[in-house]
């Protein structure tokens, strides 16, 4: 490292040499001592070593210079965990970092303003932990986190977060002190402390010119942010790597708006900045491409084992210092920040100046744009005579007003327009056309909520059970906001599949959204996703909480293919791949009330499916029994059930079968399983599996006994019904012929194990049956009698000629076993070699 200018070198190949080339470099790794208080400095004169002071006096003067001058300013860390990012902001010890330098001295230089000037200081603390938001000024914990709104104003901020006036540093200091403590750590081998939050302390500084009836108002925003280390390096298990893939995503979504920042900077046309991607990006909108001087430090490790994350370190910080910002001096009130978002404006202006535009990713078209699902040529927007159309080339996808189009469509004035995956437009008509239309309310939420409507899905759709007031159950509004939250994830999720060709297809379903308990009674509502996958017809279920951890593990590894064209991952860490797994297919209710009168029940009830649709039918027989299983008669009915109280009754739960399976239609390799729990049964009881059959008969049958017949048992069979579970198997279908081809040898090698095993443990009981023949033959003693010895020779000869035979037959046996194995795995080499 020499003065602005970074060289890395590649540990495998070592001519491989990267230089980059930044407004500062510094190396702090090694070449200082400690001085009397503890403070790091350089070891002599000609050591390149960079303490904190040093870093400080460069940077950190420079943002409250910005804040002075009534600039904002921003400071982000980035890097990988254990780099050294929050040495750098926080510091340690006595080796105090950025923050606290840039406190203290803002409190220094508030002594010696003029007495015209009223400067008022407030301070703020918050973590961003798995895309929640936690006060760290407050003990209480809201569940859920702290939301982000928006305001037409102010942009984006977070509601309800902690503000607290600081008239001095010490104040500040107990709170970062007492922040910190709070702040969310997760041991990891890389670093002990690590931090795996964002965590953003923000100073809002007021001067109040009393002479001049001015103010000037700056927001200084210091990041840490947390690392983003790999699962095998760090160490990471479990929860850790589900954390870490969506620290991981918030950490892509920044990296993302900066590449379109940095595109936008060097002259490209760029529509979209996907701010709304996390809630990190969202909170820093304004510091990126927008009114704030920003500052970003990249700190890397030296370590060989961490080239991979060095260089992508390196290579984030080199598009960032191509972003551009625009910062203003706040006056009076604060300058609205230059916004771009997901809501954009497409305009033909004028009278009518006739003409046509395309819209896509490559740098040809008029407007260039870049995001999941946009191509090359994505569509044309025409202008004839005062009519605008959009066209969508060959497959791209284009919704307006929420419906999928394929051909030539008529724009009318404030239509919403998606491109590709979530690229999201308002078209606004011409002079004419317009009126006081009150644009605010065309959010990104409007675009989701009218494709989910053009889906059917609605709160009224989900609320089966509302009273009819106008008022939807809580936990209904719930579900459906956690639908609409996911339809742009799933879209985004589908569109990766297929650039990656992994041939996945996903799409959300409602858990429960016409099922009951056994009282009849709605079941908690929630949001899963079914994936398929078409050529093989495998199946998943996956939680809301799994796919979206997927999902942000799918941007990884999309991240990664846009960086080097490269998405091969092993199976077991790849996020589009599972093992097959049983699908739960539906429910059918059968109602116990017969038997509380001692009464045969026969029915035939249908299996619903998640969506309230038939899945297939059950044929289920419940008959009162004797304790020996012999089915009771008329004349064993009872008409009042407290008939039964205290006394035994038995009766046999008979499987019959299953008609018309909807999944085995489909598919005529899978199976199905039933099952089904009772009363107070501790385990549920399942059928066994039948496979490739479209009307599977089971017949099973369990005898179930109640010894003592309480108040409650009989409750139970007058208002309760017995829930069958209908559930789906599958095989396991290898993704390409090598793996066929090595699971079929796998395959036919245990094949002919288990045939050989098979052969020797026949020849071993022929042996066996032999041993006894011979120790037989061993223990008998000829008779004293010598009118009894030729009875006794003639019987010892045939045990001679018995044992003969067996030795002879078993020994044949074997013979002709190994030669059929043997034979039978030339023809599959042969076979194999052809």
């Amino acid at each position: 490292m020499h003065s602005q200018s970074t060289t890395i070198r590649d540990p495998k190949n070592r001519g491989h040499l990267k230089t980059f080339t930044f407004d500062l470099a510094y190396w702090s790794h090694d070449g200082f001592q400690k001085d009397e208080d503890g403070v790091l400095i350089p070891s002599n004169p000609t050591s390149k070593f960079a303490g904190q002071i040093h870093v400080f006096h460069d940077i950190g003067r420079g943002i409250l210079d910005s804040a002075w001058r009534g600039y904002n300013a921003t400071l982000l860390a980035y890097g990988q965990t254990g780099s050294g990012k929050s040495y750098s902001m926080i510091g340690f010890g006595t080796n105090k970092g950025i923050i606290p330098r840039v406190c203290e001295e803002l409190f220094q230089a508030m002594k010696t303003q003029k007495k015209n000037i009223e400067p008022q200081v407030m301070f703020s603390m918050l973590e961003i932990y798995n895309e929640q938001i936690r006060d760290l000024l407050s003990r209480t914990k809201t569940p859920g986190g702290l939301k982000v709104r928006e305001d037409q104003q102010l942009g984006f901020f977070v509601e309800g977060l902690k503000w607290v006036p600081c008239e001095n540093y010490t104040q500040i200091e107990k709170l970062m002190e007492q922040g910190s403590k709070i702040r969310m750590t997760a041991s990891t081998n890389m670093n002990a402390s690590s931090s795996r939050s964002h965590m953003v302390i923000t100073i809002q500084l007021k001067q109040v010119f009393l002479d001049m009836a001015l103010t000037k108002q700056s927001s200084i925003n210091m990041v840490d942010l947390a690392g983003s280390e790999r699962q095998k390096s760090s160490g990471s298990e479990g929860d850790r790597l589900r954390e870490g893939s969506r620290v991981n995503l918030s950490l892509t979504s920044l990296g993302n708006v900066i590449s379109a920042l940095a595109d936008s900077a060097l002259g490209k046309k760029v529509l979209h900045i996907p701010y709304r991607d996390s809630v990190l990006t969202k909170l820093l909108q304004s510091s990126l491409g927008g009114n704030s001087r920003t500052t970003l430090i990249a700190a890397i490790s030296p370590a060989d084992t961490c080239y991979e994350e060095t260089l992508s370190t390196l290579r984030y910080a080199e598009r960032a210092k191509k972003v551009q910002n625009r910062a203003t001096i706040n006056t009076c009130t604060l300058v609205r920040a230059a916004r771009a978002e997901n809501k954009l404006l497409l305009g033909f202006g004028g009278t009518g100046e006739a003409g046509s535009c395309d819209v896509g990713r490559a740098a040809t078209n008029t407007i260039c744009l870049q995001g999941l699902g946009i191509s090359d040529k994505h569509a044309s927007f025409m202008n004839l005579d005062g009519k605008v159309t959009i066209t969508p080339h060959s497959k791209s996808k284009v919704v307006v007003n929420g419906i999928p189009v394929t051909n030539r469509t008529k724009l009318q004035h404030l239509d919403r327009i998606i491109l590709g995956s979530n690229s999201a437009f308002l078209y606004i008509g011409f002079p004419s056309e317009r009126g006081g239309e009150d644009l605010s309310r065309f959010d990104y939420d409007f675009f989701q909520l009218e494709r989910a409507a053009a889906e059917g899905v609605s709160v009224d759709m989900l609320d089966t059970m509302s009273p009819g007031d106008g008022r939807a159950d809580p936990s209904v509004l719930a579900v459906f906001q956690d639908y609409i939250k996911l339809m742009p994830m799933v879209v985004e999720a589908n569109q990766m599949s297929e650039e990656l060709e992994k041939g996945l297809k996903m799409e959300l379903k409602v858990k429960n959204l016409a099922s009951s308990d056994s009282r009849g009674y709605d079941l908690q509502k929630e949001v899963m996703v079914k994936v398929t996958k078409p050529r093989t017809h495998e199946v998943w279920i996956w939680s809301k909480a799994k796919f979206i951890n997927r999902k942000f593990l799918m941007e990884e590894l999309y991240q990664r293919f846009l960086e080097s064209d490269d998405s091969q991952v092993a199976q077991e860490d790849d996020p589009f791949w599972d093992p097959v797994e049983v699908v739960h297919l539906g429910s059918a209710h059968v109602w116990l009330q017969s038997l509380a009168h001692c009464m045969v029940l026969e029915e035939q009830v249908e299996f619903l499916n998640c969506d309230g649709l038939a899945e297939a039918v059950l044929h289920i027989r419940i008959t009162p029994c004797s304790p020996e299983g012999w089915a009771r008669g008329e004349e064993d009915m009872v008409i009042d059930p407290l008939e039964l109280l205290g006394k035994r009754i038995d009766f046999q739960i008979h499987i019959v079968g299953c008609l018309g399976v909807k999944w085995l239609k489909e598919d005529a390799t899978r199976g199905i399983q039933m099952g089904y729990k009772i009363y107070d049964l501790p385990n549920a009881v399942y059928t066994k599996p039948v496979w490739k059959s479209v009307n599977p008969q089971t017949e099973e049958t369990l005898h179930v006994v109640a010894l003592s017949a309480s108040r409650e048992f009989l409750d139970y069979l007058l208002t309760n019904a017995l829930i069958v579970d209908l559930w789906g198997l599958q095989a396991w279908r290898p993704d390409n012929p090598e793996r066929v081809e090595a699971k079929q040898m796998c395959a036919q090698q245990a094949s002919c194990d288990a045939q050989l095993a098979r052969a020797l443990k026949v020849f071993y009981r022929g042996m066996s049956m032999a041993r006894g023949q011979l120790l037989r033959l061993r223990q008998c003693r000829p008779p004293e009698d010598d009118q009894m010895l030729r009875p006794f020779v003639h019987q010892q000869s045939q045990m001679l000629r018995d044992l003969e035979d067996l030795l002879e037959s078993s020994l044949q046996k074997l013979k002709n076993d190994v030669a059929f194995i043997v034979k039978k795995k030339k023809e599959y080499l042969l076979h194999i070699q052809q």
